[in-house]
């Protein structure tokens, strides 16, 4: 058997899926006007450097805190299936060839889950590793469970999926992430055959020494 693991944004979709999350459920009326522009704000600090994920989180996700389950549940399935013609084709492919192939296949994403779990159901792959949000009476409080599944905590996040498999990352024969971003170097080098798709500078000037290959997908 061999392991196909793929990041989320700007890797399987070209956009940052809790901005389109955000978008989609204002266009609806369904969140304040200036909840974008703080998000956005968010964005710049962190990646500035001057934020840290914890505190982009919440801005992504505080603002659901006053939904009830059901309320989360009807503004995710609406979600799905406007975000399903935005998944390219090109990339669609690419996953179906490892599921074809009967590649032990997941999602590893610093997303909150409820945002990429419908992505996931979509591109068919079974297994989602992502980042946990806190639930206090079943309403989100915009806080982090745990650790979040981003840079150094990822490899951790897939040696304990696999281990409750009965399975190593070492053990397979191959294995592959694909990432567009140099956050994902922990993981990207605890596989046989890392990936770089769309890379940001960083990641390309380091898979460009590394020999790796780098993907652009339509």
């Amino acid at each position: 058997m061999k392991l196909a693991l793929f990041d989320l944004d700007h890797t399987l979709i070209p956009f940052d899926s809790g901005l389109a999350w955000l978008r989609f459920q204002m266009g609806r009326g369904r969140l304040p006007a200036d909840t974008e522009a703080a998000y956005l704000a968010a964005c710049q600090q962190y990646v500035a450097g001057t934020l840290d994920l914890h505190a982009l989180h919440r801005a992504c996700v505080a603002p659901l805190g006053i939904l009830s389950a059901e309320e989360l549940q009807t503004w995710v399935a609406d979600f799905e299936e406007h975000i399903a013609p935005r998944l390219p084709a090109s990339r669609r492919a690419l996953v179906q060839q490892h599921l074809d192939a009967g590649d032990l296949c997941a999602i590893v994403t610093a997303t909150t889950r409820f945002i990429a779990a419908p992505l996931a159901r979509r591109f068919g792959v079974p297994e989602l590793l992502a980042t946990e949000a806190v639930q206090v009476d079943g309403r989100y409080t915009g806080d982090i469970s745990g650790e979040p599944c981003w840079r150094e905590h990822k490899p951790g996040r897939v040696r304990a999926w696999l281990a409750q498999q009965g399975l190593r990352l070492e053990a397979f024969e191959e294995s592959r992430f694909y990432s567009d971003s140099a956050n994902d170097l922990p993981l990207l080098t605890s596989v046989t055959h890392p990936v770089a798709v769309d890379p940001d500078a960083r990641l390309l000037a380091h898979a460009q020494a590394a020999g790796w290959p780098v993907l652009r997908p339509g």
